[in-house]
């Protein structure tokens, strides 16, 4: 790990966390600046564009002045909820819920040995009920941590792999990846939601006038407000860039060294392999992952490919690649859940209001 610069990798990912929540404050500013202007330029009722645009620029001027302790107030109150409420955000986002040691004491012991080895809290688990091979790490901090496996990861890798697969995502934690991932997702995402409003305002008032005149300049000035929001929003969304591929590599090598086990940590990795979506959940979930197979845009792999992360430990620890068919399950008695284990809580309670996704066979 220290070879492949850990303390730098944690310190760039810290300075980041600060450089995203520095610029958030700016950003919100451009907007509502770029937005009066537009306002400014609208009520100007002139055709001379030269005062049109001198007094848009005097507006947005006035507006920003008379309205900025406003405006740091609102992304202050945003950050406070962010913080508070981001556990409850992200697992609305990815259909998670919460387990005990009671409900899953397999489970919640490997994690806890792990907690203990490093002298780590011991972060929530959760479990999301899907067939989908997926894991993620969330919260900024030691309060807020938590670990989510699915329900399909369980019942489709041994148990030497699972406990891998728990070492990737706390290392995710040990190196700083998770809050960097919250602070891109949750903290930065109150501009998509108000572009998304505005747009859907936008659409509402044209069909609620049913195809009557209005005057063009208004209709110019809306449309530009939604282009100047979704604008802001990509600016937020390309953030994630700032998320280097490299820390699942980092994650691969963390995990390796809390279960002194490569050959685990590799064929989790191939067990993974097309197997990752979650169709209960968001990209913004995707994003946070072990494995994800969505490209960011439809274009910018978010992940590095498995095999390369498979031939990174082969190679860094001289262990042979297993010969294991990708995305093929471990056999029956040797899976860390029976795949017809039904006895637990929380799918019982569902299985009242709706059928249970295991009643269907695993094609």
């Amino acid at each position: 790990m220290a070879a492949i610069g850990l303390q730098t990798h944690i310190w760039n990912n810290n300075l980041r966390s600060l450089l995203l929540l520095a610029s958030y404050p700016f950003l919100i500013a451009f907007i509502v600046w770029a937005i009066s202007f537009l306002m400014g330029w609208a009520l100007s009722n002139s055709g001379n564009s030269e005062y049109a645009i001198q007094h848009g620029l005097t507006f947005s001027r006035a507006l920003i002045f008379a309205y900025w302790p406003l405006i740091f107030s609102v992304v202050v109150v945003w950050f406070i909820l962010a913080y508070f409420f981001q556990t409850r955000m992200i697992r609305a986002l990815s259909h998670a819920h919460p387990v005990t040691r009671e409900e899953e004491p397999e489970l919640y012991n490997l994690l806890e040995n792990l907690c203990i080895a490093r002298g780590l809290k011991m972060p929530r688990l959760e479990i999301i009920e899907t067939r989908a091979r997926n894991a993620f790490a969330s919260g900024i901090d030691t309060n807020s941590y938590s670990i989510t496996v699915t329900r399909g990861l369980l019942q489709s890798l041994q148990k030497d792999e699972v406990e891998a697969v728990l070492g990737h995502e706390l290392t995710h934690i040990i190196n700083g990846d998770v809050r960097l991932l919250i602070i891109s997702v949750i903290f930065t995402g109150m501009i998509g939601f108000f572009a998304q409003m505005a747009w859907s305002s936008i659409r509402y008032s044209l069909y609620a006038r049913g195809g009557r005149r209005s005057d063009g300049r208004v209709l110019l000035m809306m449309l530009a407000v939604v282009g100047i929001l979704w604008l802001g929003y990509m600016a937020t969304m390309f953030t994630r860039f700032a998320l280097s591929r490299r820390r699942e590599y980092m994650a691969d090598a963390g995990s390796v060294e809390l279960t002194k086990n490569p050959d685990a940590m590799m064929r989790a990795l191939l067990r993974l392999s097309g197997k990752d979506r979650i169709p209960e959940a968001t990209d913004d979930i995707a994003l946070m992952c072990i494995e994800n197979s969505r490209k960011f845009f439809g274009v910018f792999a978010t992940h590095p490919p498995l095999e390369g992360r498979i031939e990174a430990i082969s190679e860094t620890t001289g262990t042979p690649v297993p010969t294991l068919r990708p995305g093929n399950r471990a056999d029956d008695k040797a899976r860390f859940k029976n795949p017809e284990d039904k006895n637990f809580p929380w799918l019982t309670a569902q299985r009242k209001n709706r059928p249970s996704p295991w009643d269907k066979k695993e094609s």
